[in-house]
């Protein structure tokens, strides 16, 4: 296991501590959740963005009624 250093001041070190307090959660455990959901969402973000370019440059619409069919769900 890897051990990862962070310095925060002490109202940010007040402010993690208690949150985590609060939540039942170790500091260990807030942090590895909130960088990895920061890391989620960013990737999120960058495959909407790349989806979003290329339906500007080659927009195909479908209706939904075409799409359950394609889907299978025709029937």
């Amino acid at each position: 296991m890897n051990l990862i250093t962070l310095r925060i001041n002490d109202d940010d070190d007040n402010l993690i501590r208690n949150y985590a307090k609060v939540n039942n959660i170790s500091i260990s455990e807030l942090m590895r959740q909130a960088v990895l959901e920061k890391i989620e969402d960013e990737i999120d973000l960058d495959l909407y963005t790349q989806a979003m370019k290329e339906h500007t440059e080659n927009p195909q619409d479908i209706s939904f009624d075409e799409m359950m069919t394609e889907l299978g769900f025709d029937e």
